[in-house]
């Protein structure tokens, strides 16, 4: 009988395990620092931060493009660290798709199966699956450039996806789409990401992104994963300023441990356990959509005055002042009429739904 922890092994599609990379020069640039992580077989899986926190550098580790400057990078359980990419049962996706300008549709999906030296009858067979997976059987014959972004991105999919690899990387694909093709693309994704059973690996920066289709998100920032778990632990529990400031709104507030409560900087006392001793300075956060807003002299909470409201259609968000002048920003969602009668200089209340205000590491 296999062990627990064999079990837990196999169910793996990638680790890595402590993997540093430094680049040299005449600035020692250190793009990942000790980054240890362990991706799950059939999972879409996110690399989520800012530009230069080392997110591309840990995908092309993986693909074999650029190797560790310490540490081990496993596929399956099998040490890859060193195997050149050709060997690994990789494919990338890459943000500008990369096809063949002078080959059709069907000819861009069917070339990595050629290389494998695949018949031509398993070929055609696998075009036409990869095809109709992506939604475009009646295009096989047009050429790329006679796509728009979207349907070029999906051939870029079917190509990578034709020779059913074990991991697929996605290197910001959609960064180069429109914001409606962009969400329509999202759902694709997971679409062909559950339909597969392909492990998904998908770098971007865009929170958003990340929180719509991901099974799990890793944070990361200046080399290091900062929290992994899934979107609505990470929006809901982040473990410091960083990580909630990155995914989503939020509200950052000034308090002092009191007991097992905390005194806030306008004089309210907020029932939130920290664990730290009395006298500690805290940073607490709370979300904009569970601040809840009330009329003046009517309905309790802290006093407070809107100095901003922004209309979004579906929602407003109105930022406050409270008594000592803390900023705070409220969502709404908007009335049938659109009016809501919460214009600049208004006096009105506000208070935290229950559980929302967080406690972040220093």
């Amino acid at each position: 009988m296999a062990s627990a922890g064999a079990s837990a092994q196999q169910d793996l599609a990638v680790e890595a395990d402590r993997v540093s990379k430094v680049f040299g020069g005449k600035t020692e640039v250190r793009a990942l620092d000790d980054v240890s992580v362990a991706i799950r077989r059939n999972e879409f899986f996110t690399l989520l931060g800012p530009s230069g926190c080392g997110k591309t550098t840990l995908l092309r580790m993986i693909a074999g493009f650029e190797p560790p400057t310490s540490g081990t990078i496993r596929l399956a359980g099998k040490d890859i660290t060193h195997l050149p990419p050709n060997k690994r049962p990789v494919n990338t996706v890459f943000q500008n798709y990369a096809l063949f300008p002078h080959m059709t549709v069907g000819g861009n999906i069917g070339f990595g199966l050629e290389e494998l030296r695949k018949s031509k009858a398993e070929v055609e067979a696998q075009v036409d699956k990869m095809l109709q997976l992506v939604r475009m059987e009646s295009l096989k014959a047009r050429m790329p450039s006679a796509l728009s972004g979207g349907q070029q991105q999906r051939v870029a999919l079917a190509r990578a996806l034709a020779p059913h690899p074990e991991v697929l990387l996605l290197d910001e694909p959609l960064s180069a789409l429109d914001l409606k093709l962009r969400k329509e693309m999202q759902t694709e994704l997971k679409r062909l990401q559950s339909e597969t059973g392909i492990t998904f690996i998908f770098v971007t920066h865009d929170q958003e992104e990340a929180l719509t289709m991901s099974d799990r998100v890793a944070v990361m920032s200046e080399g290091r994963i900062l929290q992994v778990g899934s979107p609505k632990d990470i929006y809901i529990n982040p473990v410091n300023r960083f990580v909630a400031d990155f995914i989503g709104e939020t509200n950052f507030l000034s308090g002092t441990v009191e007991g097992s409560a905390v005194r806030m900087s306008w004089g309210d006392v907020l029932d939130v356990k920290t664990g730290r001793p009395a006298g500690t300075k805290v940073t607490l956060a709370v979300r904009p959509e569970q601040v809840r807003v009330g009329v003046a002299g009517k309905d309790s909470g802290a006093g407070a005055t809107v100095t901003e409201a922004v209309y979004f259609g579906t929602d407003t968000h109105l930022h406050l002042a409270l008594a000592d002048g803390t900023p705070l920003v409220a969502r709404l969602q908007n009335p049938p009429s659109g009016d809501d009668g919460l214009g600049v200089g208004a006096k009105v209340t506000v208070r935290f739904a229950d559980g929302a205000v967080k406690a972040l590491e220093d």
